[in-house]
C-alpha cells in the first residue's frame, strides 16, 4: 500500500516532472487539489477515479476539509490501490502535505513524495526574475499571505534581511502586507513585480513599488516578488504560449 504525494508544478503541464507523469498515467485514483492546472489531468488515464477535493477559505472549514481528505487518503490506500495525491506547485510548500503524510504514516500507510516544481521560484524565472543576484539579494523567503498580521518583530525581520521576499496567497492581504512592510522601515520605493497565473495562457505581470502594492488591480492566483530583483520583471511577448497555445484557463 503506498500512497505518492505528487506536485503537479506551478501551472504548465510540461513542467510536471517525469516521475508525477508516469504515477498520473498509472494511477487507479486521483485526488486533486482545486489549484491543480486541469490540462494537468490530460496525463490521467481515463479508467482512474478523479476525486476532487479543492479548498477555497482558510478558515474552520477549510480545516475541516483538510481532515476529511485525510481519510479519504487513508481509505483509499488501505484498499490496495495506487493513489496519487495530485497538489499545485510542491506538497510540501504552504500545501499540507505534511499533514497528509503524517495521516497516512499513523494508518500504517507508506508514502512517497514526488516534489514538483514551486511557482515560488519558477514563476518569477520565467518572467525574467532571479530569487537570488550575487551583490544584490543573497536570500529568498517566501511568505504565506494569510501571514499579514503575524508578529511585528516578524515584518522587521524581513523587512531588513537584504533579500528577495516572494508572497503565496497573498492577493487578499497585499495592502496590509504592505503596510506591516513599510512599518518596518522597507523603502516605500522597493520594486514589486506581481505574476498572475504564472505558466498559463492568461498569466500577467505587473510592475509597481511597495508604496503601491496594495492598490494594484490583482486576481488570484498570483506570485508577489518584493526586492531588487523585482526590477528585472520582463514584460509578456506578444505569441507566448508554447506547447498550450490551445489549452483551456487553469483556474
Amino acid at each position: 500500500m503506498t500512497v505518492y504525494l505528487v506536485g503537479a508544478g506551478p501551472g504548465d503541464p510540461e513542467l510536471l516532472t517525469v516521475r508525477g507523469a508516469r504515477l498520473l498515467a498509472a494511477a487507479e485514483v486521483v485526488v486533486v487539489d482545486r489549484l491543480v492546472d486541469r490540462r494537468v489531468l490530460g496525463h490521467i488515464r481515463p479508467e482512474a477515479v478523479v476525486i476532487d477535493v479543492g479548498k477555497t477559505a482558510h478558515d474552520g472549514t477549510s480545516s475541516q476539509q483538510q481532515a476529511t481528505i485525510n481519510e479519504l487518503l487513508v481509505e483509499h490506500g488501505r484498499a490496495g490501490t495506487l493513489v496519487v495525491r495530485l497538489k499545485g506547485g510542491d506538497p510540501y510548500l504552504f500545501g499540507r502535505g505534511a499533514e497528509e503524510h503524517d495521516a497516512l504514516v499513523a494508518a500504517g500507510i507508506n508514502v512517497e513524495v514526488v516534489p514538483g516544481v514551486t511557482s515560488a521560484l519558477a514563476v518569477p524565472a520565467l518572467a525574467g526574475i532571479p530569487a537570488t543576484v550575487r551583490g544584490v539579494a543573497s536570500s529568498v523567503t517566501v511568505v504565506a499571505g494569510h501571514s499579514a498580521d503575524d508578529a511585528g518583530d516578524k515584518w522587521a525581520h524581513l523587512a531588513n534581511a537584504d533579500g528577495t521576499l516572494v508572497l503565496l496567497m497573498a492577493v487578499a492581504s497585499r495592502g496590509r502586507i504592505a503596510e506591516r512592510l513599510l512599518e518596518a522601515g522597507l523603502s516605500p520605493s522597493t520594486p514589486v513585480a506581481a505574476i498572475e497565473r504564472g505558466t498559463t495562457p492568461h498569466e500577467r505581470r505587473v510592475a509597481s513599488t511597495l508604496a503601491e502594492l496594495g492598490e494594484l488591480d490583482l486576481v488570484a492566483p498570483a506570485v508577489i516578488v518584493i526586492g531588487t530583483v523585482a526590477e528585472r520583471l520582463a514584460p509578456m511577448r506578444s505569441g507566448r504560449a508554447d506547447a498550450s497555445t490551445n489549452a483551456s484557463p487553469a483556474h
